[in-house]
């Protein structure tokens, strides 16, 4: 239920003051009245009325000081004055100074009810007119937070290719100072980038439709390699407007930087698959990025832990810090913590200079401990050490150094178990393991085999400047079956081998290595043919039957997939 209007009467008659209260309270408002300017400020700053009705003869100041005064405190309130003496000059000072209207004495009950309900709908109307500049500059204080805080730049202009707004974003991308912008014609502002999009906006106010995800490289001086991805909309869609369009710049330079780099790890360090695990590492690589977690890699030897720990780093915040590699099952146990630690001269016999460990050398870096689990009891201690207080000393020193280095390290498959049997610290073994990454081996992600013997057939191309173009069926047929105990390593080697015997075209069983291709019975299938056949079929169920797709997948070529599908006498389902 709302409340009823508040209206003051004013004026140092008692009989009109009396009336007024009888009058409008009768029409349920509420109602007080004073008579003279002091009160009625008294009462205005406590009743808050709505609407204020003096006389302009008041007892010592008038009912225009009044007037004056209710403005100056920036009340919405509307004033009616009441005068005994018309004439234009006290109606129009009245108006003049912000009443609403005035009231000729002797008064009558429906002119006085008139100018009331007047008075309150013109109070009611600026009331509302405030609520919603209010909700106006909440609105747009909101939308200038949210418009500052993007990190895509945003670029609003008219119909014309005017510039309307920009936001910090913008600027910082495009190189563009905001201040002046406003105003100006986007395509006379001097940008010495590509200005691509110029076309993108044009195409937008053209056809009054979006356009989405295009990317382009911005030639930029200052930013030669800064790829962003534009998208821009009209402001008012469906038809070709003549409001404008919103254009958003996302600056994907580093989202293009990791996609090639993670092209490059994959020929660089052999991490190469598109075997569902395999992308899940991916993924959580990515995850990493802006991170500094500990990070703990197991898997069976040749599964490709070292080119994971190398990926982790050059995709890390780290990535222009030291990256030092240890291999802890290569050293004895002194030489070890003094290439850890480091060692003063005088420490042992040989120590006849000061020396850096690694944990110095790769400060603001990254440190891969490849197989962690042969440390001994005693570094193990050292090395929860500087996990948890990110401090050392050096052999046979007394000084405490401290650094800050990010921990990579890899284990075979059995670490739990030395973990689990007393050779390992548990509260190491859960120190290390912040975030664990288990590479699977390669018998678990058989469709990755076509794709890394033809990355090997690629590399040793390359390297040995060969032109072996291709494996045999059977032979792919012998990789798909085999176990790979030494996994991609092991692959490796074997097409390695075959380039050493092979000097045709083709690789065939004969080239590879002896315990590959001459399993013992029970180990392979007896018919190699039925194994590629089974190995097609496979294939293309993942692959819903897309011969492109599944002749990419087994890295051979359509002409030679058709062949094998008509020799297999394998039809294409309807």
């Amino acid at each position: 239920m709302s409340m009823p209007s508040r209206i003051l009467i004013v004026d140092d008659e008692e009989t009109i003051r009396f009336a007024f209260e009888m009058i409008l309270r009768g029409e349920g408002y509420e109602v007080r009245s004073v008579e003279d300017y002091d009160s009625a400020m008294t009462q205005i700053k406590r009743f808050s009325p709505d609407l204020v009705i003096t006389d302009i003869v008041l007892e010592g100041k008038t009912g225009v000081d009044l007037l004056e005064a209710v403005k100056a405190m920036a009340s919405r309130c509307s004033v009616i004055m009441i005068t005994g003496e018309p004439s234009i000059e006290t109606a129009a000072e009245a108006v003049r100074l912000g009443a609403l209207d005035y009231i000729l004495k002797p008064i009558r009950k429906k002119e006085l009810l008139a100018k009331a309900s007047m008075g309150l709908r013109h109070k009611a109307i600026l009331d509302k007119k405030a609520l919603l500049e209010a909700e106006n500059y909440r609105v747009r204080r909101n939308m200038e937070a949210i418009f500052s805080s993007l990190q895509e730049g945003l670029l609003c202009v008219d119909d014309q290719m005017n510039v309307v707004s920009v936001n910090p974003a913008l600027e910082r991308i495009c190189r563009l100072k905001g201040d002046g912008l406003a105003g100006k014609s986007l395509k006379r502002i001097d940008m010495v980038c590509s200005a691509a999009c110029h076309g993108v906006l044009e195409q937008t106010l053209a056809q009054g439709h979006p356009v989405e995800e295009v990317q382009i490289r911005c030639r930029h001086p200052k930013r030669p390699g800064q790829m962003v991805r534009l998208t821009s909309a009209p402001l008012q869609a469906g038809r070709p407007t003549d409001e404008g369009a919103v254009l958003v710049v996302s600056n994907i330079t580093r989202l293009r930087s990791l996609e090639v780099e993670l092209n490059e790890r994959r020929q660089f360090h052999k991490v190469i698959g598109k075997n569902k695990k395999l992308q899940e590492i991916y993924s959580l690589i990515e995850n990493l990025s802006d991170m500094d977690s500990t990070v703990l890699i197991t898997g069976e030897t040749g599964t490709g832990k070292e080119m994971i720990a190398d990926a982790i780093h050059h995709n890390s915040l780290r990535q222009k810090g030291p990256y030092i590699k240890v291999n802890c099952s290569a050293l004895s146990e002194n030489l070890l913590e003094s290439e850890l630690f480091g060692h003063v001269k005088g420490a042992f016999t040989g120590a006849i200079n000061h020396k850096k460990g690694r944990f110095e050398a790769a400060d603001q870096g990254t440190l891969f401990l490849d197989e962690i689990g042969e440390l001994s009891p005693m570094v193990q201690v050292k090395l929860l050490r500087v996990l948890q207080e990110k401090s050392f000393e050096r052999v046979g020193g007394n000084t405490t150094l401290n650094t800050d280095v990010r921990i990579i390290a890899a284990a075979g498959s059995n670490f739990t178990d030395k973990m689990r049997q007393g050779e390992f610290r548990r509260d190491l073994y859960y120190r290390i393991k912040v975030v664990d990454i288990h590479l699977p081996p390669l018998r678990e992600r058989r469709d990755d085999i076509p794709i890394l013997a033809n990355h090997f057939l690629s590399l040793f191309n390359l390297r040995f400047k060969r032109q072996i173009r291709e494996f045999s069926p059977e032979v792919m047929a012998i990789f798909m079956g085999y176990a790979w105990p030494g996994n991609i390593r092991e692959l490796e080697h074997a097409v390695e081998h075959a380039f050493v015997l092979c000097q045709g075209k083709t690789v065939h069983p004969a080239h590879l290595p002896g315990e590959i291709w001459r399993i013992p019975a029970g180990k392979m299938p007896e018919n190699v043919s039925e194994v590629e056949k089974e190995m097609l079929l496979n294939m293309l169920e993942k692959t819903d039957w897309n011969k492109s797709k599944t002749a990419r997948k087994l890295g051979i070529g359509r002409r030679t997939l058709y062949r094998k599908l008509e020799k297999f006498n394998i039809p294409t389902p309807e």
